[in-house]
């Protein structure tokens, strides 16, 4: 497990453990700026966010940060130097898994004692945070209806319906021209069936062109999905072609608006809650503010019987055996590591992506050197508590606590996989500013910094830069995370709800061969 010091951040450099030979800069640094706490005066002109060698680090010793291995010296490194991707190399080392050697049980409170929120109950139990009519297109021939058929629905339209959030179209580039049997066209179809089936929307289209490999029939019959009262379908080449289908489609969501506006917010537990953890434009702060933060609140969450989807498989490479250990059996460790294995020895071979080394340019620039020190932060959304299960990309998350799912880095391809296995709520932490926002669950974003919180108020949700700045704890943070995710489910906009994101952010993973 990664510890997490409580201790507030005041001085020009951050401590985040006595075993580390690097500290972080909490402030630009200057050359010949001294540093009493850890006895050294900088040699480099160090921006925030950036390592600064706290010893000696010979050449080939690994760079410990959190006292876990984020690269190795390439050179010798003396006190006081930046430490970064120019004096750092990326490369594998051993890595003990110690499958569910720390397992530790989480206390659930008692029921009587659980926060709860203002939800939509569905009829299967489930529980939505938002009130959506969704529309789906099998295949990309068929994405221009849907999105008209939603555009027609504009606020003017809808304001007889108070209690309906908007009809949202849920468009895709694939469909068709792939494999017609096996995983690429069996996750492109349990993504679908997730966002039909999901509690933030109180009924669902789903439009097909007619010729598509991703047949309608197959799309049913493999998901199990029934027409019904708030399931309805249609064919272009049976429905008389694009104009005639937009009006079907336009007509059945009318007929479905007056049911989906009599549903009423209820109040429930927070158990209901099922948050799907994301982090974009990573900076040096990541680790230290808002990543840890989020897992704060998870942890919390956890406690009142939720559940927090851990993601983006690339992004814990490196750190992944300190979640095998906290595994609640060793299987379910040994699916963690069956999915980094897959990435690592079919999936990604040869090719040039973080998984096998280098992050992003933005990352890079934000402080991260590579995707190991990434990971780092990246793991510590999901908190300390115990895995409780891993899932493969959109499967249904049933399981509760921390979990994890198999996606890519990519957010939208991410987030689209969290929200199709159940996911609620969408959690987004930031140090560049990630304009990410998405539907039918809304996105809260996490700022990791004041300055970029301030140029980006707009954007963000929650300033975790506080506890840079030495006014709030990680715990406390946790804390204001934990009640900012009551009220975003129980109906208060977040910022990129109210600046209108997420119509175009439903990404299924496209794993196969197109033809």
């Amino acid at each position: 497990m990664i510890e997490i010091s409580e201790k507030r951040l005041i001085g020009p450099v951050i401590r985040l453990h006595p075993n580390d030979n690097v500290v972080v800069a909490r402030v630009d640094v200057g050359i010949g700026t001294e540093v009493p706490s850890e006895h050294f005066t900088s040699r480099s002109q160090v921006p925030a966010g950036y390592k600064i060698a706290a010893r000696s680090i010979k050449k080939g010793e690994p760079i410990l940060k959190y006292n876990v291995t984020v690269g190795f010296a390439n050179v010798d490194i003396e006190p006081g130097t930046m430490v970064h991707g120019h004096n750092t190399d990326f490369k594998e080392f051993d890595r003990d898994y110690a499958y569910a050697s720390e397992f530790k049980p989480t206390v659930l409170l008692p029921e009587s004692e659980r926060a709860t929120f203002e939800g939509y109950v569905r009829a299967n139990g489930k529980v939505g945070t938002r009130n959506f009519i969704g529309i789906l297109s099998t295949v990309n021939c068929s994405a221009t209806v849907v999105n008209k058929i939603a555009e027609w629905f504009t606020p003017e339209r809808l304001a007889e319906y108070p209690n309906v959030d908007g009809v949202v179209a849920f468009s895709h580039s694939i469909g068709c021209g792939m494999e017609m049997t096996g995983e690429p066209m069996q996750l492109l179809r349990r993504t679908m069936a997730g966002y039909a089936r999901h509690p933030n929307l109180a009924a669902a289209l789903v439009i097909g062109l007619g010729c598509e490999r991703n047949q309608l029939k197959g799309l049913m019959e493999q998901e199990d999905l029934k027409e019904g009262s708030t399931l309805h379908t249609f064919i272009m080449q049976e429905s008389g072609g694009t104009r005639k289908t937009i009006e079907a489609g336009i007509e059945a969501v009318k007929a479905l608006l007056p049911n989906a506006n009599k549903v009423k917010r209820e109040t429930v537990s927070a158990s209901h809650l099922c948050v799907g953890l994301q982090c974009g434009g990573s900076d040096g702060f990541s680790s230290i503010t808002a990543n840890p933060a989020l897992g704060a609140a998870i942890d919390i969450l956890a406690r009142h019987g939720g559940t927090g989807i851990l993601s983006e498989t690339p992004e814990i490479y490196g750190v992944e055996h300190t979640l095998t250990r906290r595994a609640a059996t060793k299987e379910i460790g040994e699916k963690l590591i069956q999915r980094i294995r897959w990435w690592k020895d079919e999936y990604s071979v040869g090719r040039d992506v973080q998984i096998n080394g280098q992050v992003s340019p933005g990352n890079q620039v934000g402080g991260l050197a590579n995707i190991f020190e990434k990971s780092l932060g990246s793991s510590m959304k999901g908190g300390t508590g115990p895995l409780m299960e891993v899932y493969r990309y959109a499967e249904p998350v049933t399981t509760k606590g921390f979990v994890f799912m198999d996606t890519p880095g990519f957010d939208p391809v991410s987030a689209t996989g969290q929200i199709a296995g159940g996911a609620n709520l969408i959690a987004f932490t930031t140090g560049r500013g990630s304009m990410f926002g998405s539907k039918p669950a809304p996105c809260i974003k996490l700022a990791t910094n004041t300055p970029m919180y301030s140029r980006l108020t707009e954007d963000m949700d929650i300033n975790c830069g506080e506890i840079l700045d030495g006014t709030v704890s990680v715990q406390e943070m946790g804390q204001r995370i934990f009640e900012l995710f009551l009220d975003t489910a129980s109906g208060k906009p977040s910022k990129s709800e109210l600046l209108g994101l997420g119509d175009y952010e439903f990404v299924p993973w496209q794993i196969g061969i197109m033809s």
